[in-house]
């Protein structure tokens, strides 16, 4: 057995190679991250290792930095193992008691910690190719995060310079109100503006819901609104609103490329009552490969949903608290899909009922009710079968 240890920076990566009887093939060494240094790391590997010689290759799970090696090292056919950084670094802290953190202790950690833990599972062509899936769905998530900071500015402008109109309207945040605020960002405009201009405005932005009667009524209230004329605060209101069409026309545009990828996939679990695309592909894209973990338990640890046990002599914890140190994004389309599920299908909403009438708080049933999401999740990836009501 032949270990391979890589600590992962952004212009060089240092390397370690290291045999199952703990003789040091080759010390550290760094590497230019360009095709020339992973040419050299390819080289000194075969240099040092037998045809007949089983390779494991690790590395930490550094985000893009190591993205393009993971790549060169799958293409020529090395298992390669994503070690989660925190696990290598309680690795580390078990091996002295001194304060050492350098790249080269790092490469050092990561080789001797493939040959001691048999458990590892290597990263896999398919978690690979899964990366595009990923990238489109947290990019989502952070458009609507992006998106939902501008409403709230929306909602704070709209109380400066117009607060009457909030009553009038079901939400601010509709086409008809945009359009009204983007012409006339205020109270004192809306006021000046003629009744037949204000009619055909929201008439067109609301396809015919909202005609002179509305007109009429808001541009009576804001004739006695105490709205403030602040030019600055009118012109942000009109910038912000621009921005949001444009971040609407993104999200657009990346569901789109979301739902083609689905399409591909032909996932099962999008046949869960209540599972809609976008979660289905964030919990897919987050998990990746589903052969990685042997139980749903492993997938909900790796989620980091698993409760936190804390035990020494007479003392337990009676109330164990989340772990949360899995992919927050994970947790987050669990969490949420959980919620849909457990509103339109009803073996989840009698389970949501049921943990909820044994006088558990509304997150800690939901949290049980994710727990058997999950093992639903399982089962339907390992088997590709689609959603039967029986099996639930």
């Amino acid at each position: 057995m032949i270990s391979v240890g890589i600590d992962v920076s952004k212009d060089k990566h240092d390397c370690f190679i290291v045999n199952s009887e703990g003789e040091v093939l080759a010390d550290v060494f760094t590497i230019h991250n360009t095709m020339d240094g992973f040419n050299f790391l390819l080289q000194r590997i075969r240099e040092c290792t037998m045809p007949q010689d089983k390779i494991k290759v690790g590395l930490e799970a550094t985000g893009h930095y190591s993205y393009n090696l993971i790549g060169f090292l799958l293409d020529n056919g090395l298992a390669t193992y994503v070690l989660n950084p925190l696990r290598t670094n309680i690795y580390r802290k078990s091996l002295s008691l001194r304060k050492t953190k350098t790249d080269r202790v790092d490469a050092r950690t990561i080789a001797h910690m493939l040959l001691s833990d048999a458990g590892l599972k290597p990263y896999t062509d398919t978690a690979y190719h899964n990366e595009e899936l990923k990238s489109l769905t947290r990019y989502r998530f952070d458009k609507v995060k992006e998106r939902a900071k501008l409403k709230s500015s929306i909602a704070r402008l709209v109380c400066i310079l117009f607060p009457e109109l909030e009553k009038l309207v079901p939400s601010l945040h509709i086409a008809s109100v945009y359009a009204l605020l983007e012409e006339f960002p205020g109270a004192k405009q809306i006021a000046a503006a003629h009744l037949t201009r204000l009619k055909a405005l929201l008439e067109t932005a609301s396809k015919g819901r909202y005609k002179r009667d509305m007109a009429l009524e808001i541009r009576d209230s804001a004739r006695n609104s105490i709205g403030a004329r602040i030019p600055a605060k009118s012109l942000e209101l009109q910038h912000t609103i621009r921005l949001i069409r444009e971040l609407d026309a993104e999200i657009a545009e990346i569901e789109e490329r979301i739902q083609s990828i689905m399409n591909d996939l032909h996932s099962p679990i999008t046949t869960i009552p209540g599972m809609g695309v976008r979660m289905a592909a964030m919990i897919l894209a987050e998990v990746g490969d589903f052969t990685r973990f042997v139980s749903p338990d492993k997938l909900l640890a790796y989620a980091g949903m698993s409760p936190s046990t804390y035990q020494s002599g007479q003392l337990k914890n009676c109330y164990p608290h989340m772990e949360k140190r899995g992919s927050r994004y994970l947790r987050y389309a669990l969490y949420n899909a959980t919620k849909c599920v457990c509103h339109w299908n009803p073996n989840f909403a009698a389970y949501l009922a049921k943990k909820r009438a044994e006088g558990k708080h509304y997150n800690v049933a939901l949290s049980h009710a994710t727990k058997k999401l999950v093992r639903l999740i399982f089962a339907m990836e390992k088997s590709k079968q689609p959603y039967s009501q029986l099996a639930a």
